[in-house]
């Protein structure tokens, strides 16, 4: 379907710090979707946002528009206009199936910098209830990221992509053990978000003792609570009297700087072993300046080494993910198939109604020319023998149709209906295309 388009960067693309500048602070995102829907001239849209991603579904309001929002995009999510070619070099973008296929990806963690990851899934939901609730979906966008985490679920049941350690906060988990394993002392956990709860669950896996941080204290103490035995804090607390931790994990989704370099300082002067703090910085934008921490003497884990390591895991993974790939093509194809069959039935009806119109107008014909007078009896069985074979005769077609519209889409469909006559082309009427994928659609 040519109005369904996705455009999209990753981290792998322009860093962390290029992605920070299509990132919307995670408050204001439900806010600004309608704007956002206004500013790309679409009546859908779905923005997710990750700390390795930020990527727009959506769906134009008219196919005879400008397809390439990218430059669109850039004007939304960056502020001001790109340089001549900018956005078309930074950006990604796809229509039709190509769109559709992209978020199935997306969706099962085969986009993902750790092949495999969860993670995704829940920040796809995430961004689907926060399109509905600033009401810019409720129509195909919102069945399509449905149906994209449906498969996702199928793929991570069906395969072994999630085996093993996936996530890019099991990774900064790795990190963050070992610290505390040679300087043992509890790690801090600022913000509450899948990753920092999935970081500190792998933490409190090998009985290392958590500190959660927030903003708001409740929050810090539900996650506190589910990390079975971790300590909670509020955020004020934190940075005015910071604790005795040799490492921390950061990952709020602010649009500042979280940690400035006083609170920095703060943390390396109360380090047990003396050696400063490990900073492990999840959040795009980060919440701890890079310059800061060097000035402090911190060492800084950001996105940029996350995601190295993970590039260079995820091409180990890529051979287990071929299962992965062949559910989601069979996916795709099982969808393409349902959506030509909701676009063509109408269609399809009207002209199986013109072929038993027609044998039974052929009938009345017969019997007037030739003069033969059946009884009602014998009339209704010529009349059932009629309607048969116009079943049979328009089997055919109907099938050929259908497998047209799957393999080649509506547009071939529509040339091969043009060949009619004119009656039959004012009787058939037009299909309808809103569900329709095109398969012929590409990336642009």
């Amino acid at each position: 379907m040519e109005t369904i388009g996705l455009v999209g960067v990753t981290a792998r693309d322009i860093g962390a710090s290029g992605l920070a500048r299509f990132t919307w602070a995670k408050e204001e995102r439900t806010a600004r979707l309608p704007e956002l829907a206004g500013a790309l001239g679409v009546d859908e849209v779905v923005y997710l946002a990750t700390c390795n991603r930020v990527e727009l579904f959506y769906r134009r309001r008219a196919s005879g528009e400008d397809r390439d929002l990218r430059r669109a995009a850039w004007r939304a999510l960056a502020g001001g206009e790109a340089s001549d070619g900018e956005a078309e070099r930074t950006l990604r973008g796809w229509i039709g199936e190509g769109a559709v296929e992209h978020l199935f990806l997306v969706a099962s963690g085969l986009d993902s910098a750790q092949v495999g990851e969860r993670e995704i899934q829940g920040q796809l939901r995430e961004a689907l209830q926060q399109a509905r609730q600033a009401g810019v979906v409720g129509g195909l966008v919102d069945r399509l990221v449905e149906e994209a985490l449906r498969v996702a679920h199928q793929v991570h049941r069906d395969t072994h992509l999630g085996a093993g350690r996936t996530s890019l906060a099991e990774i900064a988990a790795d990190h963050l053990i070992e610290r505390a394993r040679r300087t043992p002392s509890p790690v801090a956990l600022i913000g509450v978000s899948p990753m920092t709860e999935r970081a500190g669950a792998a933490l409190r896996r090998e009985g290392i003792s958590v500190i959660v941080v927030n903003r708001t204290l409740d929050r810090a103490v539900d996650l506190a609570r589910r990390l079975d035995g971790a300590e909670a804090m509020s955020l004020e607390e934190f940075c005015s009297r910071p604790p005795m931790v040799e490492a921390l994990l950061s990952a709020t989704g602010a649009p500042e700087t979280v940690l400035d370099r006083a609170v920095l300082e703060r943390l390396a002067a109360r380090s047990p072993s003396g050696e400063p703090p490990l900073v492990v910085d999840l959040a795009v934008p980060p919440d701890v300046d890079p310059e800061a921490a060097r000035a402090c003497g911190l060492t800084r884990i950001g996105m940029d080494e996350i995601n190295s390591l993970a590039e260079r895991r995820r091409a180990e993974r890529i051979s287990e993910a071929a299962a992965a790939r062949e559910l989601i093509d069979e996916a795709l194809a099982g969808l393409r198939e349902r959506l030509a069959e909701r676009a063509l039935s109408p269609v399809l009806a009207r002209l199986n109604q013109r072929y038993r119109r027609t044998a039974l107008e052929g009938v009345e014909r017969l019997l007037a020319k030739e003069g033969f007078a059946f009884d009602p009896a014998s009339r209704e069985t010529l009349e059932l023998w009629a309607e048969t074979l116009a079943r049979r005769l328009a089997h055919l077609p109907t099938r050929g149709l259908r497998e047209l519209a799957s393999r080649h889409g509506l547009a071939a469909v529509d040339l091969f209906l043009a060949a009619g006559d004119e009656e039959l082309r004012r009787e058939l009427g037009t299909i309808d295309s809103f569900d329709w994928i095109d398969p012929t659609a590409q990336e642009g």
